[in-house]
């Protein structure tokens, strides 16, 4: 009996080590009052929850039913991390206004881990300012202006060409092949045929990219690191090539290619570099990630939500035949092509591209980590929490946009914070971290709108179903048939 006996005293013992266990995760420490929520189950947290399907339009069920339980701002857990979620205007404010003082740039370690540990995000206040000056000096509007709008034209004009001749498009997938390409050009100065076994690995990985963090053979996570893992072998050996040209050039050869590629090989390349090739290697392959997957993202939901609200579609194409008009009467005309002077002309285009990219919310959210215990409306975020800003939450809230889920453009007139960010318009980040290819990815979606609009027509053949797992995804395509006007 004794054998038994102590067998129930160690079963006693585990049972009660594991409810302490249970009890000290779902209560966590803190020096005040934590806001309210559920952490889940202990290490899994509400992952399962958070990464859920729903095919909905609307603010993710995730989101939404805590919303409606606790508030606007709750506690979960999601990928063995302690968050905040913030749907609160005034403490995402603060969160973007705080950083360096009381918040910090952070991501989750799968995040971390897709991203790149050197990745501009995961850089300190004083080192992202670098990057994002290096990017600007490529990306900035003079650049834009001088060389980036003829490029983007002349890509979106031989697309069209080229979907007009095909029976069916898949809009998302071309679109996507449309901007990678370009992105690749500009970045690294890829040929097409060159870029083509990149764009693999970067379709493989977006395809994960939002998924449960299970690194299994089989799992969309595990081809997510796979298609990251490829890009990353191709962009390091781009940048050899073009390291070692420039080297044997006596560094003349860096500044002769016209890519953004030469400002990095003359970052690393200087005597006493601030930038490592990882974080070189890290700030390439996040760039060309968010330049095609949010811009293309944006592009096809646009076309879906116009095809679907013929007026906003009547209105804008208007505009953009205005455009055409006054070009002739003018005598200005330089073929078809837009100039810088038309584009910024584009004012009812810029309220689509804002309503459109309101609600497509493509980043579920902005991550960052408390660096001390910070005080909020009675509530106590612990140091070393990670808050999430919630834009969907603020951009669909009914008290901020009336009828949130409806396309409607015109709402945007005359809002100038809209191209800047503001505590009620985050599709492009906020504070110091808004970012920096929201230029550039405005320019292609006005750009595509204006010849799609002006030269074509098209039909919807099937597809169109829009689903956020957290993130905004078409999971069946988006079908189209694309003809040139007569």
């Amino acid at each position: 009996m004794e054998p038994v006996a102590g067998l129930s005293a160690l079963a006693a013992v585990a049972l009660l080590l594991l409810l302490l266990s249970v009890h000290r995760w779902r209560n966590p420490r803190c020096n005040g009052r934590l806001p309210p929520g559920s952490m889940g189950l202990p290490l899994v947290g509400e992952t399962f929850q958070f990464f859920s399907p729903d095919a909905s339009f609307d603010i993710p069920r995730f989101i939404r039913d805590r919303l409606t339980r606790y508030g606007p701002i709750f506690k979960t857990s999601v990928v063995g991390h302690p968050v905040v979620v913030s749907a609160d205007e005034e403490l995402n404010h603060m969160v973007f206004q705080q950083e360096g003082e009381l918040f910090q740039s952070w991501y989750p370690d799968s995040f971390v881990e897709i991203l790149g540990r050197d990745n501009v995000g995961e850089q300190n206040r004083t080192m992202f300012k670098y990057l994002k000056n290096v990017v600007l000096r490529y990306f900035g509007p003079e650049s834009l202006k001088e060389s980036i709008l003829r490029d983007v034209q002349r890509a979106v004009c031989s697309s069209l060409c080229t979907w007009s001749t095909l029976p069916a498009v898949e809009l998302k997938e071309a679109v996507s092949t449309m901007v990678f390409e370009l992105s690749a050009s500009k970045l690294l100065g890829l040929e097409p045929s060159r870029s083509k076994v990149l764009r693999k690995s970067f379709f493989d990985f977006v395809r994960g990219l939002i998924s449960f963090p299970l690194y299994l053979p089989g799992t969309a996570y595990y081809a997510c690191m796979q298609g990251r893992m490829s890009a990353m072998e191709v962009l390091q050996q781009v940048l050899e090539e073009r390291t070692r040209s420039a080297e044997a050039a006596g560094g003349g050869e860096a500044r002769c290619h016209g890519d953004f590629l030469d400002y990095v090989v003359q970052e690393i390349t200087k005597e006493k570099p601030v930038l490592t090739e990882g974080m070189a290697l890290d700030l390439l392959f996040v760039l060309l990630f968010a330049s095609f997957h949010t811009t293309s993202l944006a592009i096809t939901l646009a076309v879906k939500l116009l095809t679907d609200n013929p007026r906003v579609l009547e209105e804008l194409m208007v505009e953009h035949e205005t455009i055409l008009n006054q070009r002739e009467a003018g005598g200005e005309s330089d073929g078809d092509r837009v100039t810088w002077k038309e584009y910024k002309s584009m004012t009812f285009t810029s309220q689509v591209i804002n309503e459109t990219v309101r609600l497509a919310n493509i980043a579920p959210g902005i991550f960052r980590k408390t660096l001390k215990d910070v005080q909020f409306r009675g509530y106590t975020i612990p140091a070393g929490w990670g808050v999430m800003v919630c834009p969907l939450a603020v951009h669909l809230n009914p008290d901020i946009y009336p009828d949130p889920l409806t396309f409607n453009p015109s709402r945007f007139k005359d809002k100038l914070e809209a191209n800047r960010g503001s505590r009620h318009f985050m599709a492009f980040g906020g504070g110091l971290r808004s970012c920096v290819g929201a230029d550039f990815s405005k320019l292609q979606m006005a750009i595509f709108l204006h010849f799609l609009v002006t030269k074509y027509r098209w039909i919807q053949l099937g597809g169109g179903k829009i689903v956020r797992c957290p993130g905004l995804e078409f999971p069946d395509g988006y079908l189209i048939q694309i003809r040139q006007r007569d």
